[in-house]
């Protein structure tokens, strides 16, 4: 099982039947990248997809972050959601660069409970270029 994190909490995700992006000519609006896929290989189909899982393998590797951003700078404008194990002090990060939402393994949810999560939640007030601009 998972949970899903949001600016608000904790939550079950609702099902989903992803396809691959070997699979996206037969999409029904969600599609699951991996932290290697090219997102230029999505542009012709951004349009017709509302939700977009990105996984990660671990929370070492940040090339999901990369292919997130490349995403919305493409226009696509339906959710992002990181996948894998995320951690809490990288929902910040997560945020900036596009993801509206995180899907952790339940494990992960229970060694970093919600408050965790929900105390970087003000992702826009709490950057260091913000702190050194005051």
């Amino acid at each position: 099982m998972t949970t899903l994190v949001t600016d608000t909490g904790f939550s079950t995700p609702a099902p989903v039947t992803p396809v691959t992006l070997e699979g996206i000519a037969d999409h029904q609006g969600v599609l699951d990248l991996t932290h290697t896929d090219d997102p230029e290989a999505v542009r012709p189909h951004l349009d017709g997809l509302r939700l977009i899982r990105i996984s990660f393998p671990s929370f070492s590797d940040g090339r999901a972050f990369t292919i997130a951003r490349r995403l919305r700078m493409m226009g696509y404008g339906g959710e992002l959601r990181a996948l894998g194990p995320v951690i809490a002090d990288q929902y910040a990060m997560a945020r900036r660069t596009g993801f509206d939402s995180v899907e952790i393994p339940d494990d992960l949810a229970a060694r970093q409970p919600e408050d965790q999560w929900k105390f970087r939640a003000d992702w826009q007030a709490h950057d260091y270029q913000s702190r050194l601009r005051a």
